[in-house]
C-alpha cells in the first residue's frame, strides 16, 4: 500500500495510506487512512489542483452529499471494507 505525505496549509506534514482511488465526473478522489490498523480513520480527499499545475492539491471532502456519493463508490470498489462516516 502506498504511503504519501501531504503538507497542510500550516506547513505541517501529514502521512496517509492510499486505500483506493477513483475518478468521478472528471474529478479525482482518494480514499486514505491514517494507519494500517483495522480501526484506522479514513478520509476522502478531492483533487482541487489546477489542470496546468504539476503538483496535486487535495482537500478533504466536506460537502455531505458529495461525501455520501463518493463513499458509495468506494464502498462498491472495496466490498470487504466497512466504511462508517
Amino acid at each position: 500500500m502506498e504511503k504519501i505525505t501531504f503538507v497542510t496549509d500550516e506547513g505541517e506534514a501529514a502521512e496517509f495510506y492510499v486505500e483506493e482511488q477513483t475518478t468521478i465526473g472528471g474529478i479525482s478522489y482518494l480514499l486514505v487512512s491514517d494507519s494500517l490498523d483495522d480501526e484506522a480513520s479514513a478520509y476522502i480527499l478531492k483533487d482541487v489542483s489546477a489542470s496546468s499545475s504539476s503538483d496535486a492539491c487535495y482537500e478533504m471532502v466536506e460537502d455531505e452529499a458529495e461525501l455520501l456519493a463518493v463513499s458509495r463508490v468506494f464502498r462498491e470498489m472495496m466490498d470487504d471494507v466497512d466504511l462508517d462516516y
